[in-house]
């Protein structure tokens, strides 16, 4: 794959999602400290704790190796949160999620010696490299059936190309969004079931998870598609703007 980025359709992408969240009335941000993420989760009252891979308690992210997204409404208050980090990885990720250091840094330090992760996913096994992980995503219950996941997502995308240009973008899912149909909604190009069987005694964390991803190579399709449709799109109005 090309490792030259077009920031230019990387622009126009992320603009299209922008503007979608503007539609709903929701204003985007972007933020790079987890500290003030933390913070920020922690004061949200319907919204569940923050996993250790996204706390600098359990697990630091250094700056340009991760970023959050915040929503707010037009009232100013939080209507979305979610999060994304990239492993820089020599083995696979299901070994990364297996050797519970995808949530700890220090496992020895941190995790309980009953803490397990089982990851049978086979494509886990193969990804390697640049992997950007998406989580924690929460949308509050009134903005919860307008598109929201696609947006989300789109920004996801659109960012993580902008920064890492990753091998892969993933993240774990329960599977009840499979079955209501939710999982395409997040715009990932494909699922597995085995991704991640979790338990976190401490963090009272138990989790039995899809993996859903894509490709860096389907990413950089993707957005740059999206951008040559807009700059067709914008050279068609302004041939129409200058009759």
């Amino acid at each position: 794959m090309d490792s030259i980025i077009n920031p230019l359709m990387a622009a126009r992408y992320l603009s299209t999602f922008d503007r979608d969240a503007a539609n709903n009335e929701i204003t985007l941000s972007l933020g790079f400290d987890f500290e003030e993420y933390v913070t920020i989760t922690k004061n949200t009252s319907t919204k569940g704790p923050t996993y250790p891979n996204f706390r600098p308690d359990r697990s630091p992210i250094e700056l340009g190796s991760g970023f959050w997204v915040k929503g707010v409404d037009k009232n100013g208050e939080i209507a979305l949160l979610q999060a994304v980090r990239l492993y820089n990885l020599n083995t696979s990720f299901a070994e990364h999620l297996r050797s519970l250091r995808a949530y700890y840094m220090d496992v020895t330090l941190h995790a309980s010696p009953h803490d397990r992760c089982k990851c049978v996913a086979p494509s886990a096994e193969i990804m390697t490299g640049k992997v950007a992980y998406h989580g924690d995503l929460w949308v509050r219950a009134d903005f919860r059936g307008k598109g929201m996941p696609k947006i989300m997502a789109g920004i996801v995308f659109g960012v993580s190309y902008s920064l890492w240009m990753p091998d892969f973008v993933c993240a774990l899912v329960p599977h009840w969004l499979l079955e209501k149909g939710v999982v395409e909604a997040y715009e990932y190009l494909h699922y597995e079931r085995g991704g991640a069987k979790l338990h976190l005694v401490e963090e009272g964390i138990l989790d039995d998870d899809l993996i859903i991803w894509i490709t860096g190579e389907e990413l950089r399709n993707r957005i740059e598609r999206l951008g040559l449709a807009r700059e067709r799109d914008g050279t068609a109005f302004r041939a129409m703007t200058t009759v």
